[in-house]
């Protein structure tokens, strides 16, 4: 359906009130400009019927906007759902790096310094971080899943998941310590070098994420 024909040489109000919009709201960009766009889509439709009833473009699109509501009016309902959507996408990132933190420990245990030292409490550690990371991150992508239908999602589960993926995330940065001592003090280079670089790598993935869902999750909603 085309957008109705607003006047040359005019800033285009809808474009205004998307612009609004978008500034109002946080989350995984993807997530925020389809929500965007589907605003956008329904503001031109409305506006779009009340021209073909006789009103002018300004008077169409104030109408409409009259019955979507303004950007800060719209905005916490809107941002409570990308809120959910960010803690899903850090939470999919812990999933991810749990299995690798395991490795990790995996590598640390079998660096040859086999003496009870720091390297190999630091293994068990990330273990434990591993474990407990992994079965958070899982429950929340199911808290917010297909059982968000039937069981109403904790307002404060984001703030969780952030709180875990930061947890994961200080974890690969640890690993990536541990395992650059560890390449000193082992033949096994290559190896912990390898795995070194990969939680680097798993550190860079999950850092951004949880720090955007902190963000998210301190906003109104």
């Amino acid at each position: 359906m085309s957008a109705p024909a607003k006047p040359k040489g005019s800033t285009d109000p809808i474009d205004a009130y998307v612009a609004d919009l978008r500034k109002a709201l946080h989350g995984p960009p993807r997530a925020t400009a389809r929500l965007v766009e589907e605003v956008r889509g329904g503001l031109v439709d409305t506006a779009e019927a009340h021209t073909h009833a006789g009103a002018s473009y300004e008077d169409a699109v104030q109408e409409a906007v009259r019955e979507f509501g303004t950007p800060a009016e719209l905005a916490p309902a809107f941002q409570r759902e990308l809120t959910i959507a960010q803690a899903r996408h850090t939470a999919r990132s812990v999933v991810l790096v749990a299995p690798l933190l395991l490795a990790c420990w995996y590598a640390l245990l079998t660096t040859g310094t086999g003496q009870e030292g720091v390297l190999p409490r630091t293994a068990q550690s990330l273990a434990a971080v591993a474990g407990v990371a992994a079965l958070l991150a899982a429950t929340a992508l199911a808290a917010t899943g297909p059982l968000a239908r039937h069981v109403p999602t904790p307002h404060r589960l984001p703030l969780l998941v952030a709180w875990t993926g930061t947890t994961a995330s200080v974890s690969m940065a640890l690993a990536t310590l541990s395992l650059a001592v560890a390449a000193f003090m082992t033949a096994g280079w290559p190896l912990i070098a390898l795995a070194c670089t990969l939680a680097a790598a798993s550190h860079a993935l999950t850092a951004p994420s949880a720090r955007a869902c902190r963000h998210c999750a301190r906003l109104p909603a």
